[in-house]
């Protein structure tokens, strides 16, 4: 029998006896089960203690988050192993529900992660105690805390995160290496363990207008580019044709032929190249080290064009510095950054200097900076220089910096231009 149950019949049994025995005034024979009674009363007790210890006990280890401890469950006697067991059981309900919580938020945590939107939990004092990788990289930071830190960038910013009001909807800019940033904050509001929670989703502004308006030239240019192909290549056929055709055409039908012919095939070739901006291939990223291919880049631009009044210095910290992208497709952004250079340069100038840095951020984004002592760009110039066709230089197809730009937005990365005192600098940006 359960040794609790005869502990219980036993105290029972003498609480009936003793009773008993009062009534009857056996004063003598009461005094002898008395302490039989107390002792009785003090086993269950006892009993009763040591297993309320082992509750609080592993009540503690759970809010310590120590999942750990464990009772015998082979014990003697079948009542302690039967609450050993009990507790056993309990410990491992909980630990259990703590997994299941602990996968659940990093679930959570990975979705977040995932999308391009930032997110940043703020409570009232300021403190964030969740930011995703999205708010991290369009802040500019690896860590963050407290709006405080936000001060590191832009005091107005910081400022701004720190006291927005659930409901709100504010845009903002501050500048950084990567030139200037237009963010787009909606801001909502939610009860979380007892306290007042802001959730900010923070966008780029500049971002998503430029994907857009890329998509838009993009779609517009393989209609027109297709359309005009469909127009011009029966016409260039046609009078290649007749060429072969008619030998006793009249000299002025057979300078006609040719002209159309010539003149066909020109916009063929004008219309190919056209067809890069809209045909760029996936990028097929791999490691490739900063310093020998800015090396190689300085080499070729150098070799390519004659231009032995302006020089090419390569500047990349740390030596080792390690870029994750496509080679190919950077080098093609590289030289014609380069090129633009050297024709911006004046050509009677008597030193001209290209300069090509390369850094990385204490978030392990890589900038690789193309900057010359040319003449600063017009800023009517500056704002349209990547819309695709949009040139200045005679001659000029217009595609060249809008390739580049794109060619870095399928990187996931970013083309900019910033200006300096030591003059106009396009940044490349790799995250």
């Amino acid at each position: 029998m359960n040794p609790l149950i005869l502990r219980l019949v036993l105290l029972l049994s003498l609480t009936v006896a003793l009773t008993a025995l009062l009534i009857m005034q056996s004063w003598v024979t009461a005094g002898f089960v008395f302490p039989l009674w107390i002792y009785s009363l003090r086993l269950i007790w006892r009993l009763y203690g040591h297993n309320a210890e082992k509750v609080a006990f592993i009540l503690d280890a759970i809010e310590n988050s120590d999942h750990t401890v464990k009772y015998d469950e082979r014990r003697p006697h079948s009542s302690d192993r039967q609450v050993n067991a009990s507790l056993n059981r309990i410990t491992g309900i909980l630990r259990q529900a703590k997994m299941d919580a602990v996968q659940q938020e990093k679930y959570y945590e990975l979705i977040l992660n995932s999308v391009s939107t930032g997110i940043l939990a703020v409570d009232d004092n300021g403190y964030i105690f969740q930011a995703n990788h999205g708010a991290l990289r369009l802040l500019g930071l690896s860590v963050l805390t407290h709006c405080k830190q936000i001060s590191r960038i832009d005091a107005r910013l910081a400022d701004l995160i720190e006291h927005i009001q659930a409901g709100s909807k504010q845009q903002v800019s501050f500048g950084n290496e990567r030139g200037t940033v237009h963010l787009s904050i909606r801001v909502s509001e939610m009860s979380l363990r007892d306290k007042h929670v802001r959730i900010l989703a923070i966008n780029d502004i500049n971002s998503e207008m430029e994907e857009k308006e890329i998509d838009s030239w993009i779609r517009l240019t393989r209609v027109l580019t297709h359309e005009i192909m469909n127009a011009i290549t029966p016409v260039t056929s046609l009078s290649d044709t007749l060429l072969t055709l008619d030998g006793s055409a009249s000299p002025e039908i057979r300078a006609g032929l040719e002209t159309i012919s010539a003149t066909g095939k020109g916009l063929i070739a004008f219309v190919e190249s056209y067809r890069r901006f809209t045909h760029i291939p996936t990028p097929r990223p791999s490691l490739f080290y900063v310093r020998p291919f800015a090396e190689r880049m300085q080499q070729l631009a150098t070799h390519q064009n004659n231009y032995p009044n302006i020089s090419i210095k390569v500047d990349v910290e740390p030596a080792d510095l390690i870029v994750h992208a496509d080679e190919n497709l950077t080098a093609q952004v590289t030289l014609n950054i380069i090129k633009n250079a050297m024709q911006a340069i004046e050509a009677d100038a008597p030193s001209g200097i290209i300069s090509i840095k390369a850094r990385c951020n204490d978030d392990e984004s890589i900038f690789i900076e193309i900057s010359n002592n040319g003449p600063a760009i017009p800023p009517e110039v500056a704002s349209q220089i990547f819309i695709p066709f949009f040139t200045t230089k005679e001659g000029g197809s217009g595609v060249g910096l809008s390739v580049s730009r794109q060619i870095m937005r399928l990187h996931g990365g970013s083309l900019t231009l910033v200006h300096s005192a030591a003059g106009p600098a396009f940044v490349m940006a790799f995250p």
